[in-house]
């Protein structure tokens, strides 16, 4: 058959099962950022990914699957909090702000991040992950480690997912395009103060 005669792909099976189901994932995180969990529909995800919406079923079962799949974080607090406890106590605030800032900055680590911020404000199982995440994996294992209470911690986690959701969501300026050194040298004395 030559490429004139082929019959056109449409959606429906890809070829190669994990190759298929990572562009699910991938086009379903890129929904979610956008839209949140409830502005991303399973028909949605399947369209952008170019596969019939029964796959997308197939394999996860549906929107909750496939979010939770989808925003599998992007940051692994095993390799984050050595980088942050290593740091000399009075200058635990910047090294945090530090990291975090080249996270959210890698936009293939930012997307699904923001998805799970956006999903966070109108979904109850996002906001639960989000909250895991904040008060289990990362800054309640920084708290426990400096023996900083878990309040300070979390008002730690607050100032600086404020000041991700200000860069990177609403792109407020002159915040948004601010040189990084600048907001480390402005939010880090705050975090400072809570981890102190």
């Amino acid at each position: 058959m030559t490429e004139a005669t082929r019959p056109s792909r449409g959606p429906g099976r890809r070829p190669g099962r994990s190759e298929t189901r990572e562009t699910i994932l991938a086009e379903a995180r890129e929904l979610f950022a956008e839209k949140g969990y409830d502005g991303a529909s399973l028909r949605a995800i399947a369209r952008a990914a170019d596969v019939d919406p029964a796959l997308v079923h197939h394999f996860f079962g549906n929107k909750e699957g496939v979010f939770i799949e989808a925003m599998r974080f992007p940051v692994d607090p095993a390799v984050l909090l050595p980088r942050i406890l290593a740091a000399p106590r009075d200058r635990l605030g910047e090294t945090m702000v530090r990291v975090f800032l080249e996270v959210w900055s890698d936009p293939e680590r930012r997307a699904p991040l923001l998805a799970m911020l956006r999903s966070a404000m109108t979904n109850e199982r996002a906001a639960a992950l989000l909250r895991e995440f904040v008060t289990s994996a990362m800054f309640g294992r920084v708290g426990e480690a400096t023996d900083v209470p878990l309040l300070n911690a979390q008002a730690a986690a607050g100032q600086l997912i404020g000041l991700m959701i200000v860069r990177y969501v609403v792109r407020v300026e002159p915040i948004a395009s601010a040189p990084e050194d600048e907001l480390i040298a402005l939010v880090a004395p705050t975090l400072q103060r809570y981890l102190g």
